[in-house]
């Protein structure tokens, strides 16, 4: 499915429609939190959007979310329990959602690049995470398909946090 973003075509073909994203993110962490209690962590959330309608479709936006949780465990601190939280609020007319994690983080250097296809941070001699360096490029191309903005903030063995922005419905 994320390959398939990526094909000739420059926006993929997205079901629009109107979402509470507070809700589906509500749905999404219900979904994740057996995942990350499995890995002995914990998952929070602060659904603090007070609008929370966005234009979007719910399968991408679904994955968009999923994968910055997954990502959380895939890439969590071998000596400490990951702690997941998901937050959500409306700032400058705007959705906001955020997934920040207190896994292994990333140098600066990595984070400028994160976003690119086919790129993958060196973890030394540490080949226990599987995957093609698609997952982020996929995040940033539906984001940017919904006339959204991604970007990342990563401190090394403290954590990273995800922060997108949505355009809200407009109700005039």
């Amino acid at each position: 499915l994320q390959m398939s973003m990526f094909d000739n075509r420059n926006t993929a073909a997205l079901n629009m429609r109107e979402l509470d994203a507070n809700d589906l993110v509500s749905n999404i962490v219900n979904t994740f939190a057996v995942k990350v209690g499995q890995s002995g962590g914990t998952i929070t959330t602060q659904l603090e959007a007070d609008d929370p309608y966005i234009c979007a479709d719910e399968m991408h936006f679904t994955n968009v979310v999923f994968n910055l949780m997954d990502n959380a465990v895939k890439y969590r601190r071998a000596d400490a329990p990951i702690t997941l939280h998901v937050r959500t609020w409306n700032s400058n007319g705007k959705f906001m959602l955020s997934v920040k994690d207190n896994g292994i983080g990333m140098k600066k250097e990595h984070l400028k690049k994160i976003f690119e296809k086919f790129y993958r941070v060196s973890t030394g001699n540490v080949h226990n995470v599987k995957g093609f360096g698609l997952g982020l490029a996929y995040v940033q191309k539906i984001i940017e398909d919904l006339k959204g903005t991604i970007h990342a903030e990563s401190e090394l063995n403290i954590g990273t946090k995800f922060i997108i922005v949505l355009p809200l419905i407009k109700t005039d």
